[in-house]
């Protein structure tokens, strides 16, 4: 797997996950329950991950969508 972002923003993880979602593209949140574990939202930031194959089709889904993939 690759990490296409990397953001403590977990409103923007999830409707990126439903961006990806819905072009049929799988893809999972790293980090999460250590965020929460750590007590800090910004301490550790989550990770949207996706099969190596799929990665350049995610960020095609993510850019053309308008999300810039920066962290």
């Amino acid at each position: 797997m690759i990490e296409i972002v990397r953001s403590n923003d977990v409103v923007r993880l999830s409707w990126l996950l439903a961006l990806l979602k819905d072009a049929g593209i799988e893809a999972v949140i790293f980090d999460e329950h250590t965020s929460i574990a750590e007590g800090s939202l910004l301490a550790i930031p989550r990770r949207l991950m996706v099969e190596t194959d799929d990665a350049p089709r995610a960020r095609r889904v993510l850019t053309e969508a308008g999300e810039g993939l920066s962290t």
